[in-house]
């Protein structure tokens, strides 16, 4: 007897088979969806459930190519990421990535909304905006350059969680720069 036997339903692990639904792993998926990368320790600490069945359940995920294991840069810790599908070249794989971003920040968003009042006092706002600007498209790339420079000091935190100051989470930055389309069904420019 394995341990997929003992930990899986029907023993389903390796024999071609779905993986089937388990609380632990719907948890760890949306994790991963919420947070990009995960440890078991850090997905134990989230999740409230020991790391050793975080642990099982992160591995039993790669094994049925749900997730795979994060570039790092060696140590114990083994963070795992989704997984990056090969798709049929239906759409071009950025825009497929665009679109599957776009979808769980909307679905974060909603999130957010409906649970705002769950999070603790400090973090129950957010700070939200938008603008609309008339630009070049040479200005619009320039924008979006500043708008990472001054992201950049943040985002090795995602795979260097000891970088992290007490206190923070994860926190959605969304950023989306697209020319406005005329509303006129001829298409013509309303200025």
């Amino acid at each position: 007897m394995t341990e997929d036997d003992v930990y899986s339903p029907g023993g389903t692990a390796g024999n071609g088979e779905e993986l089937r639904e388990h609380e632990v792993r719907t948890a760890l998926l949306d994790l991963l969806a919420e947070v990009g990368t995960v440890t078991a320790t850090e997905a134990a600490s989230r999740l409230g459930h020991s790391s050793g069945l975080c642990s099982f359940h992160l591995r039993q995920l790669a094994r049925h190519g749900r997730i795979e294991e994060a570039p790092h840069s060696g140590g114990r810790a083994r963070p795992w990421r989704l997984k990056r599908q090969a798709h049929a070249a239906v759409a071009p794989m950025e825009e497929q990535f665009g679109d599957l971003a776009r979808g769980l920040e909307d679905e974060s968003w909603r999130r957010w909304l409906t649970q705002r009042d769950e999070a603790p006092s400090e973090w129950r706002h957010d700070e939200a905006f938008s603008a609309v600007a008339y630009l070049t498209p040479a200005e619009m790339s320039r924008v979006a350059d500043v708008i990472q420079r001054a992201l950049a000091p943040y985002q090795d935190r995602e795979q260097r969680p000891l970088a992290r100051p007490d206190g923070a989470r994860p926190v959605a930055l969304i950023t989306r720069l697209f020319p406005l389309l005329p509303h006129t069904a001829d298409g013509a420019d309303q200025d």
